[in-house]
């Protein structure tokens, strides 16, 4: 990191940066749901991930969303270490 930068850690954001996440488009096949999902849960904290759950789901998008394999957010994502709380907040938010 450059000297000149701060690093952040922990700062809380605000609602519009989150839903940015819902503008994200897929280059390839791979459904626009589950690409908002995958980039959601990569580029945020858990607690920020589940608000953004919440607006992914009022603007109407597929949380059960399966790429040309199968797979939803849930199998692409199970073998990382840091997933269960995300997978968590997917299955509360699917009922």
């Amino acid at each position: 990191m450059r000297k000149d930068k701060k690093q952040v850690i922990g700062e809380e954001i605000g609602d519009e940066p989150i839903k940015l996440f819902l503008g994200v488009e897929p280059v390839d096949a791979t459904p626009p749901s589950l690409h908002k999902l995958v980039k959601a849960y990569r580029g945020l904290r858990i607690d920020d991930f589940e608000r953004f759950v919440g607006f992914f789901v009022a603007a109407g998008y597929d949380l059960n969303a399966k790429d040309a394999q199968g797979h939803d957010f849930i199998a692409l994502i199970q073998d990382q270490r840091f997933a269960e709380p995300y997978i968590e907040v997917i299955k509360a938010a699917r009922g």
